[in-house]
């Protein structure tokens, strides 16, 4: 399998030389030992890659070869899953699951019973993003929003073709909802103390659907990889 790095100024012309050296050079040099021949992917991080040969490897940057400059076209569907603000290590650990999953667009939301804090943490999720991205092969990092307040979430649902809250109250499967060809698509991921009251009624009326994501009760941050798994498998993106 081909590593896959991130540039800012990918280079497309095929047979043109370019310059690798970024962290992600670094990190292809000296922990990855890539050496004069390996063929690898270059990427911008919003569909366009490059297929690249090493030609020459120095110590903190290496010359390489434009093979091949091709677009990826985004799926059909797009995928959001906003997710109520977990403690701790666990917002990391989320984001990072989210992104291998295939999300789109990642949406923090400051529930009434969150116990995580954003603070500026979500600035450093970037990084998390971009290497998830990167393990995950895939050539479009997905985009981190928030924290979002309630009422804010309820402009999400009202903008969105399908919305689906997963609540361990539900009487209905997810496998049970029905969907016209949605082009976009989100679930609804609670606090590790649940969605209250108040707000689910204000999402139900809103529009979303309630759906029982099985007999296991997840943990918070893990929830998301399984819904959007679940949810993906329904629409036939899978």
């Amino acid at each position: 399998m081909r590593t896959l790095f991130f540039v800012s100024d990918l280079p497309t012309q095929v047979g043109a030389t370019y310059t690798f050296d970024n962290e992600d050079a670094l990190h292809a040099i000296r922990v990855l030992r890539t050496g004069p021949g390996e063929i690898f992917w270059l990427s911008d991080g919003k569909g366009t890659f490059s297929t690249v040969k090493a030609l020459e490897v120095s110590k903190r940057s290496m010359l390489c070869e434009v093979l091949e400059s091709e677009f990826q076209e985004p799926l059909d569907i797009e995928y959001t899953v906003i997710q109520a603000l977990p403690k701790g290590d666990r917002l990391k650990a989320c984001a990072g699951l989210l992104t291998e999953a295939g999300v789109d667009r990642i949406v923090f939301w400051s529930s009434a019973r969150s116990i995580g804090k954003a603070d500026k943490t979500l600035d450093k999720l970037d990084v998390t993003v971009r290497e998830a991205s990167k393990q995950a092969r895939r050539f479009r990092i997905p985009e981190i929003i928030g924290p979002l307040s309630t009422a804010e979430v309820i402009d999400e649902i009202a903008r969105t073709d399908l919305a689906i809250v997963f609540h361990e109250s539900a009487t209905s499967k997810l496998s049970a909802i029905t969907a016209q060809s949605p082009k976009k698509a989100l679930i609804i991921i609670g606090p590790e103390g649940g969605i209250t009251d108040e707000e689910l009624d204000a999402f139900t009326s809103s529009g979303a659907k309630i759906a029982l994501m099985g007999r296991p009760i997840f943990r918070s941050a893990h929830a998301g990889i399984a819904g959007i798994a679940a949810l993906q498998t329904l629409l036939k993106s899978w």
